[in-house]
């Protein structure tokens, strides 16, 4: 018999193989993307520097100039016309037979190899811009292939196997994901800070509860405030994306009659899960900051709704300016991202633009591990994370965007 140590079967499973680790990063990349995109307006103004009109001069631009005007019509897209513009010139001057309206298994590459262009190192006879210049760009092709096929899925880049054509966003394929996780490690390596959405600590948290739910707001203000706060605090304190926390219903809530300590939730429409188990969170009162009390936050949400509101469907309703709330209607994502927005501009964030759809979830994990001092394993269940997820678990434990401007108490001892 063998003497020689080695470890349990099981811990050969424990370890995630690197492909499984190279597939959540890219999970990660597209994240990151969506997040980014409600602002990405600002985004691409900050480098319009970067694609000169000026170099706009010869026939391939004047076609591309041509071709971008008469695909794309919104007028408040000019820096993404820009881009596209440089995008089709680009190529057309590489290749003049190149197809600026075909969208096959060669399109990611275009894609790549034109942010390459943009953002490689300029040793190499590329450009050197920053990593932002490449999520800028990502996004503004998104822009072009969304208008260029309007009916195709904004979720997914697959080849049908029945007609032998590329479905979805080539923006969103695995090869421009890759190369945008490298292309952010080459950055980061060379000191650039990340443009991934910035958490939400609790501080924000509790500013965003005194501007929501403020005595001097009108009557119907407040009553707007009451649902965008309850949603706020649900999403930090469940680690949900917005566009999850906005499909809870009257049906996932669970509030025994009486009790005041606590309130079950659940909720079967993960992005992580997709086998249709539920997932369940127990939010029990916090008589210490009522700021990020879910049980008083239920009671607020309950006052506004009233009798008559039917407890069955979404638990977000809309709204209107003068307080009448829809059952009808429910609350977007969209909708909700944009006052995310508005509020962290109305509290004077001059960094609103750096928060997004994510930045719920990250600040909530990060509350979990830096305030209420959990292990990483307690916040992996509770976020409903698996041990590939643990690349993600960590980057919204720490993100270059997060906490640097405490940098300086960090080495405190008193």
């Amino acid at each position: 018999m063998s003497t020689k140590n080695t470890p349990p079967p099981s811990q050969e499973n424990i370890l995630p193989s690197d492909e499984q680790v190279e597939e959540e990063l890219c999970l990660l990349d597209l994240e990151d993307a969506d997040s980014l995109l409600l602002h990405v307006q600002d985004l691409v103004s900050q480098h319009l520097d970067e694609f000169p009109e000026d170099q706009i001069d010869d026939d391939a631009a004047r076609y591309a100039a041509q071709m971008t005007k008469a695909s794309i019509t919104d007028g408040t897209r000019d820096g993404h016309l820009r881009i596209i513009k440089h995008y089709i010139t680009f190529h057309l001057r590489r290749n003049k037979k190149w197809d600026a309206k075909r969208v096959d298994e060669k399109t990611p590459h275009d894609i790549t190899t034109f942010i390459t262009q943009k953002c490689g190192p300029v040793e190499q006879g590329f450009e050197g811009r920053k990593y932002s210049t490449a999520v800028s760009t990502r996004a503004a092709l998104t822009m072009w292939y969304k208008n260029l096929r309007p009916n195709e899925s904004l979720t997914e880049w697959r080849l049908d196997s029945v007609s032998n054509i590329w479905r979805g966003l080539p923006t969103r394929s695995r090869q421009v994901s890759q190369f945008m996780v490298g292309l952010e490690k080459t950055k980061a390596k060379s000191g650039e800070v990340s443009s991934s959405a910035r958490a939400l600590a609790l501080e924000d948290i509790q500013r965003l509860y005194a501007h929501c739910i403020n005595s001097s707001l009108t009557p119907a203000q407040r009553r707007l405030g009451i649902v965008r706060y309850v949603a706020y605090l649900l999403a930090w304190l469940m680690l949900l994306r917005i566009d999850e926390v906005i499909k809870l219903r009257f049906e996932n809530i669970d509030k025994i009659p009486g009790e005041r300590k606590f309130v079950d939730v659940s909720l079967n429409t993960r992005k992580q899960n997709q086998t249709g188990l539920l997932h369940s969170w127990r939010l029990h009162a916090n008589d210490d900051d009522p700021s990020i009390c879910p049980v008083r936050a239920f009671i607020l949400l309950a006052s506004l709704y009233g009798p008559e509101i039917k407890k069955s469907g979404p638990l977000f309703l809309h709204v209107t300016a003068q307080g009448a709330v829809m059952q009808t209607q429910p609350l977007t994502a969209s909708t909700l991202s944009r006052a995310l927005s508005r509020d962290l501009q109305g509290l004077g964030y001059s960094s609103w633009a750096l928060y997004g759809t994510h930045s719920f979830r990250r600040g909530g994990c990060q509350y979990r591990i830096k305030v209420k001092r959990w292990s990483a394993d307690m916040v992996a269940a509770w976020g409903g994370w698996s041990q590939v997820e643990a690349v993600t678990m960590f980057r919204y434990f720490y993100s270059p965007n997060d906490n640097h401007e405490y940098m300086h108490d960090y080495d405190r001892n008193y």
